[in-house]
């Protein structure tokens, strides 16, 4: 079994270019974090909230300016030997917690209709709950590069909309909280490939209904797999392509919940293209 040590280490040597940099990358691009933060780490058990919270453990030891990290674990109803496994790779990887019993799954579990959904939104407000009462001015979710890529695939397939997902985002209901996902530039396969350098085992969901209810994401990223066979780029392209939207190419847009059409500007003629 590797030590803490050991695990750090690989971070910023064998896995620097992979996880480090692209890390620290989406921190500067999409500034993340300021001065004297209050960061609540939300650590779901598996292995992205995980590597976040050691890699943001990581920066506040060598950061130029000071924040503070509450390492969170809000347990929706995990089965004793999920949350023992919880606690066992965090005590590993010296990743001090705190953790926020729920009664999620058993509300979610009794719902006949859409218990994703609403599984989802009690994890959002119990977040931001748990975030205000431990003063955190920001929530830090790991959801990494291939999550963005696939949750826009998956709009476009599914939902008939081009919609992504943001880096960072302000609080409706919570006024002064800000969510941030420092994963953002990360690939899914690289945080498996250090996951599986090291021999660590991590939750892959503990929810009863995923299996059933999950089967398109699973299918967008079988897909994405297979095009990268032939476009190793494929995933990043995509990725790219989200920050270079030709706005005035679309006959129509949704902003601030109201439709926009092409028309709007191109009797104008504010728009030519050749």
């Amino acid at each position: 079994m590797t030590s803490v040590t050991e695990i750090e280490k690989s971070i910023f040597s064998s896995y620097r270019k992979r996880l480090w940099t692209p890390f620290i990358n989406a921190i500067k691009t999409y500034e993340l974090l300021s001065e004297n933060d209050r960061i609540a780490v939300c650590i779901s058990g598996g292995k992205d909230s995980i590597l976040m919270a050691k890699l943001l453990q990581l920066l506040e030891r060598h950061s130029d300016f000071p924040f503070f990290l509450e390492f969170v674990v809000m347990d929706p109803g995990y089965s004793p030997k999920n949350l023992e496994q919880i606690q066992f790779n965090t005590q590993r990887l010296e990743i001090p917690i705190k953790v926020f019993k729920t009664s999620i799954f058993n509300v979610a579990n009794h719902t006949e209709k859409s218990p994703c959904y609403l599984c989802a939104k009690m994890r959002r407000g119990h977040l931001y709950r748990i975030a205000s009462d431990l003063n955190c001015n920001k929530i830090a979710l790991g959801h990494h590069l291939s999550d963005v890529v696939e949750t826009t695939v998956m709009a476009m397939f599914y939902g008939s909309q081009l919609q992504g997902m943001m880096p960072k985002i302000n609080s409706q209901n919570f006024n002064g909280i800000q969510l941030i996902r420092p994963l953002y530039c990360i690939h899914e396969e690289d945080i498996i490939a250090w996951q599986n350098r090291h021999q660590l085992q991590f939750l892959d969901c503990a929810c009863s209904f995923t299996e059933k209810m999950d089967g398109k994401r699973k299918e967008i990223k079988e897909l994405i797999k297979s095009l990268k066979k032939t476009n190793p780029n494929i995933e990043k392209n995509i990725f790219n392509s989200l920050h270079k939207v030709h706005i005035e190419t679309f006959p129509g847009y949704k902003a601030k919940n109201c439709l926009h059409s092409f028309l709007d500007w191109y009797h104008k003629g504010e728009f030519t293209l050749d």
